[in-house]
This record gives C-alpha cells, sequence and structure tokens, in this order.
C-alpha cells in the first residue's frame, strides 16, 4: 500500500509539469486540422500563418486563467523569521562541556625515517 504513494506523487508531479505546454503538443499532433478550420488567419495566405495564430490565442487563453485563478499574496502578513520547530538532543549528552566523548579512532601512526635511499653500488 505505501509503495503506491511515491508512484503516485510522482505521476502527479509531471502530471503537474507538462499541463503548461499541452497547447504545444496539441498543435503539433493536430495541425494540419488546425491551420485548415481553426486558423484566425485563413484569408491571409500570405502570412503563412498555418494556425499558430491560434495556438498563441491558446497559449494566451491559459495565461489569463492561471492569471485568474491565483489569488493575491500580501507579503506584510506573513513576517519573516527562523522559527524552531524542532529542539533535538543528543541521547548520550556530556555532562560538562569539558568532557569529550567522541567516537574518533586515531589509527595514524607516522613513523619518522631520516635515513636516505641510496641505491646500490656496483664495482
Amino acid at each position: 500500500m505505501f509503495k503506491i504513494y511515491p508512484i503516485l506523487f510522482t505521476f502527479l508531479y509531471m502530471l503537474a509539469m507538462v499541463k503548461p505546454v499541452l497547447p504545444v503538443f496539441d498543435y503539433v499532433i493536430n495541425q494540419d486540422y488546425i491551420a485548415e478550420y481553426l486558423c484566425i488567419n485563413k484569408d491571409k495566405p500570405e502570412m503563412h500563418c498555418n494556425g499558430k495564430c491560434y495556438l498563441m490565442q491558446m497559449l494566451e487563453e491559459q495565461n489569463n486563467s492561471k492569471k485568474q485563478n491565483l489569488p493575491p499574496i500580501d507579503l506584510r502578513e506573513y513576517p519573516i523569521g527562523f522559527v524552531n520547530f524542532l529542539s533535538i538532543k543528543k541521547i548520550n549528552e556530556p555532562a560538562s562541556p569539558k568532557a569529550d566523548h567522541s567516537f574518533y579512532n586515531n589509527l595514524y601512526n607516522f613513523q619518522p625515517n631520516y635515513q636516505l635511499f641510496h641505491p646500490p653500488i656496483f664495482s
């Protein structure tokens, strides 16, 4: 049951991302029909519109409907500031700040070797 939620939300997200370009997809798929029957400039063949006027009209209608559906937002009503929603404490918090109980293990061992390497001498 819980495995379907990510798939559902991903599908809804993709649908929301594709919605603004749906008129363009519709124009590409039905370009011949739009150019012959729905074109606004059929009487002006020298413009070579081929239905692009109809596409622009559909995109403009979509922008207008998007603007009408959004309520105006007044930012003065929403104060901006930092709010602590959650306070997380360590489980094994040390009693004093000087007591440091870290999990770091110092496994590095530096052994200085001051002898210089000399290649063997063959005589």
